[in-house]
């Protein structure tokens, strides 16, 4: 039977404003691989009352438009995102999504920014 693949997320990572930030999204299995052999890991930013926008894709190719303090490595089942210089406007929803062989899969990380704090806490969907 196929396993559904699944994210795991860290509980929290704080910064200070102007800092970094540092996502790592582990899947339970390996994401899958285009002809192209780009892995198929995309992040997403949703900020409040917004739709979702694409940040990087191919784990590592920012969108258009996205600034380069937005960065994505990574490959196989462990990807990283890296915001560097925290900005108040970074304060969203973060998902990191996938594509194994059969399904879709996604979990989102909310950053809440107080004063010079930013705060990444976990939400399981």
């Amino acid at each position: 039977a196929h396993k559904t693949m699944t994210l795991l997320y860290p509980g929290a990572v704080s910064s200070a404003l102007g800092g970094s930030v540092t996502i790592n999204c582990r899947t339970s299995q390996d994401v899958y691989y285009d002809i192209f052999t780009y892995p198929r890991l995309s992040w997403y930013q949703q900020r409040d009352g917004e739709t979702p926008k694409l940040l990087i894709y191919s784990a590592s190719t920012r969108a258009s438009g996205i600034p380069d303090r937005f960065t994505g490595s990574g490959s196989n089942s462990a990807f990283t995102l890296t915001i560097s210089g925290v900005q108040t406007e970074d304060a969203a929803v973060y998902y990191c999504l996938g594509l194994d062989y059969s399904s879709h899969f996604h979990r989102p990380i909310t950053f809440s920014i107080t004063d010079t704090e930013v705060q990444i806490l976990l939400h399981v969907s």
